[in-house]
């Protein structure tokens, strides 16, 4: 069989300024990957970051070498022979890796008239929504975001912390949305001791989690946190890939896997599998990035404790169409066939 490939370089502005711990973000750069067999086309997504070592210029740097492998295999459908031979070729890179891995799926699907979730023989109705996050913004900027939000119909909110005003911004947020499930991500901002401090605060509030509290490299700081926190731990920075899941037993409750750390969608539901098997709850995250990743993402909900999929959600436009998540519900029985994306 011959395969036709190509990529290109999309950028993406964003809804509002996103700011986490480490910064703040105006636009997205994503890698669109193209995968064909004259009939049928798989679309995925690369959405690279540089905390992982990965920008756009990278992801297009070793697609060529990764798209060979696609040509050289020929059958899109030896999905596991494809994804090792890209790992011996490219062995790090995981979100170029990702992106192959997502439009060969999609591609697979298509050329069997399903979508995804089918053809892993996945429930459709056992799913969750996913939350939608307000970044770290004045304070007054964040209440009016959160209103905005819930205006949209999200019930499930991500709040970014890591200030000096950490319990302030959640009281306000609470105040603003009194029913609503809250979310905390604090990306590695805080030492051990003040994690333990401001979880204790936070918990008043009736937060459901929180997310890397303190930094991936400090293992025994977050073992310390957990042990001593009054709500659940997510590993994300510290949860990269399945080698980590093992670990993160050990120093947390949620296991946070996102498609551009761990390299593809095998990776991902083998990770949750280990993660199971470990006693830790499952959630998916994503980056800021176009349906184009976010859709396939969408199939894995049926594995999942949580999810956080709202990456598309926080761009101003985005080209591509995807699963429907309209008031974060994620509609897997509105897909008709492979992932569910297509060019808007």
């Amino acid at each position: 069989m011959t395969l036709e490939t190509g990529f290109e370089r999309v950028t993406l502005p964003l809804e509002f300024p996103f700011t986490i711990a480490r910064g703040t973000t105006e636009e997205t750069e994503n890698v669109i990957v193209r995968v064909g067999d004259g009939e049928h086309i798989g679309i995925g997504g690369a959405a690279p970051s540089a905390h992982y070592g990965e920008t756009a210029a990278t992801v297009e740097a070793v697609l060529p070498d990764l798209l060979a492998v696609v040509e050289e295999v020929g059958d899109p459908h030896q999905l596991a022979r494809i994804e090792r031979r890209m790992v011996e070729r490219v062995n790090l890179n995981p979100a170029a890796r990702c992106a192959v891995s997502i439009a060969l799926h999609d591609l697979v699907a298509k050329r069997l008239d399903l979508p995804l979730y089918r053809y892993w023989g996945f429930d459709p109705e056992e799913v969750v929504e996913t939350s939608y996050t307000i970044g770290i913004d004045e304070t007054g900027a964040m209440r009016e975001k959160t209103a905005t939000a819930r205006e949209r119909g999200y019930s499930t909110l991500k709040i970014k912390l890591g200030t000096g005003r950490d319990e302030e911004i959640i009281e306000t947020i609470r105040d603003e949305a009194p029913d609503a499930t809250i979310r905390v991500d604090a990306n590695e901002a805080w030492s051990p001791r003040e994690a333990v401090r401001k979880i204790d605060a936070l918990a008043e509030y009736g937060v459901e989690f929180v997310e890397q509290p303190v930094p991936a490299g400090n293992p025994e700081g977050m073992r310390f946190v957990r042990e001593r926190s009054a709500l659940p731990i997510a590993a994300d920075e510290s949860c990269v890939t399945l080698d980590d899941i093992s670990r993160v037993a050990e120093i947390a409750d949620i296991a946070n896997v996102k498609l551009m750390k761990c390299g593809g969608l095998r990776e991902a539901r083998a990770m949750f599998a280990a993660a199971r098997a470990h006693g830790l709850e499952t959630m998916l995250g994503c980056m800021t990035e176009s349906n184009a990743s976010i859709a396939a993402a969408c199939h894995l909900a049926p594995l999942l404790d949580y999810a956080d999929l709202d990456g598309s959600l926080l761009l101003a436009e985005d080209p591509y169409d995807g699963v429907p998540l309209s008031e974060g519900e994620i509609d897997l029985a509105g897909v008709g066939r492979g992932t569910g994306v297509s060019v808007r």
